[in-house]
């Protein structure tokens, strides 16, 4: 039995192209007797990262307030979701050249010093190992292995911070370029799909 993670960030939530990816890779993905947790950060957004928000973290446990309490325990969720998952699968739009901004806040609230991870003499240290983590990402342009795709190693170095290093990229490239080059793209990124599934 496995724990998997769905992580979706596109605005048009369950209707976004890569929403609709991480959904056929985990039905490929699910056995009978897995659990399935479902985020989606259109539907319910993370709040940005604030200065009040960051210093509920940074204060000692038995001198938060009520407000920052409630900050930490929010925190707290999001990490026992990613903490219990075995397998992460994070749907990737491309926004403006960018990662959606509410997938960004997602990351500010799961990378807390102490609790996914550490410093240590020799540099930090993630404690959230042992996981594989699938991205599918889907963009409107052709950016793969060009100096204009800032997500695949922003996402990868992030992921490797918290200790995830097993992650694989499946892309959906120009999807804006046309109709028959968005159905040739879908279609090679399912076929993809179905590789890294088996």
């Amino acid at each position: 039995m496995k724990t998997v993670l769905q992580l979706n960030s596109s605005l048009f939530q369950e209707q976004g192209q890569s929403s609709q990816l991480t959904a056929a890779l985990v039905s490929q993905l699910l056995d009978s007797q897995d659990r399935l947790i479902v985020r989606d950060l259109a539907a319910a957004p993370v709040p940005h990262l604030t200065g009040e928000r960051f210093a509920a973290f940074t204060t000692a446990e038995d001198e938060r307030s009520a407000a920052q309490r409630e900050v930490v325990a929010y925190s707290d969720k999001l990490i026992a979701e990613l903490r219990d998952a075995d397998v992460i699968v994070l749907g990737l739009p491309m926004y403006n050249f960018g990662v959606p901004s509410t997938l960004k806040a997602y990351f500010d609230h799961v990378a807390r010093a102490g609790v996914t991870f550490r410093y240590t003499s020799n540099g930090p240290q993630g404690l959230l190992t042992g996981k594989k983590a699938y991205v599918l990402a889907t963009r409107g342009g052709n950016y793969e292995g060009t100096p204009l795709d800032s997500q695949t190693p922003y996402v990868r170095t992030f992921l490797g911070f918290l200790g995830i290093t097993d992650v694989v990229f499946v892309y959906a490239e120009g999807l804006a370029l046309g109709e028959d080059n968005k159905a040739q793209a879908l279609d090679n990124a399912n076929a993809s799909i179905l590789e890294v599934a088996a």
